[in-house]
């Protein structure tokens, strides 16, 4: 059993069926499903999926995808006083965006075993406290 932390992107993708990348996150989940894996994410993560049902004035979908994050099925990792520190030394260190810092701060406290993300620029990069950094095209799934 491995914890995974999802970006914001990938619950994005799944929500809302994005044409390309729904199904491969569907899969992705299916494994994790499979193997016991824990799906992990920030409450910032949740904050990010909920902007476009606000923007669209849709609170119906907005409850919708609250209940997914308060769900037992997701673990929401708060960003907290010792999270902040590790924020501000991987905007130091890796010139990140303060949202992937963010997202990359929250994983790293929680000791991550892996960091699933559709961004390139993430892809790869070393964090302690995060095992692998992986794209949604890794073979791990």
């Amino acid at each position: 059993m491995s914890r995974v932390y999802w970006d914001t992107m990938l619950f994005i993708y799944w929500l809302e069926d994005h044409p390309v990348y729904a199904k491969r996150v569907r899969h992705i989940l299916s494994k994790m499903e499979e193997r016991q894996d824990r799906l992990c994410t920030s409450a910032f993560t949740a904050g990010e999926v909920l902007v476009g049902p606000y923007k669209m004035k849709a609170p119906a979908v907005a409850k919708q995808i609250r209940e997914v994050f308060e769900s037992n099925f997701v673990e929401v990792l708060p960003f907290t006083l010792a999270t902040a520190d590790l924020y501000a030394r991987i905007r130091a260190q890796q010139g990140v965006s303060p949202a992937d810092a963010v997202h990359l701060a929250c994983a790293a406290h929680a000791g991550t075993d892996l960091f699933l993300t559709n961004d390139a620029a993430l892809s790869g990069k070393v964090i302690p406290g995060i095992q692998f950094i992986a794209g949604l095209n890794t073979n791990l799934f």
